[in-house]
């Protein structure tokens, strides 16, 4: 399989790649492009850990979510339900059923303290691989 996947390479390299020019300025431009993105992811995260300091439900999670501008769980609620209970099992969040039957969440002490370093922009590559980890799409 290996050898088959260096061949088309090597004939794509020949052929379909032949003009492409990836300069150092295309290089650059991608990474901005990235770090760009992972600027989002992590206001995203540090948003959904301040908002839950309180107690709340996935439902006013998700307004004030798109209250802040962010809409990354928009017309995607399971995905955000997804979120937290990935959250939940990491032992970010605790989690409980009120009365009515809705399941509360909100941070723990060891949410709080990720969310402290966070805060302090504290910039640990674990705590974005979290995150990216506990919003992926299975």
């Amino acid at each position: 399989m290996e050898k088959r996947l260096s061949k088309l390479k090597n004939h794509m390299d020949k052929t379909i790649f032949k003009d492409l020019d990836f300069s150092e300025r295309h290089r650059s431009a991608v990474f901005q492009v990235i770090e760009k993105e992972e600027k989002k992811e992590e206001d995203v995260f540090r948003a959904v850990l301040q908002l839950l300091v309180k107690e709340k439900t996935g439902v006013q999670l998700a307004k004030l979510l798109r209250a802040r501008g962010i809409k990354k769980f928009d017309n995607n609620e399971g995905f955000l339900y997804t979120t937290l209970h990935r959250l939940e099992l990491k032992g970010y969040l605790a989690a409980n059923w009120n009365e009515k039957g809705e399941k509360r969440y909100q941070l723990n002490r060891r949410g709080k303290r990720l969310l402290a370093r966070r805060e302090r922009n504290v910039i640990k590559q674990g705590d974005l691989k979290l995150w990216l980890e506990v919003t992926a799409n299975e």
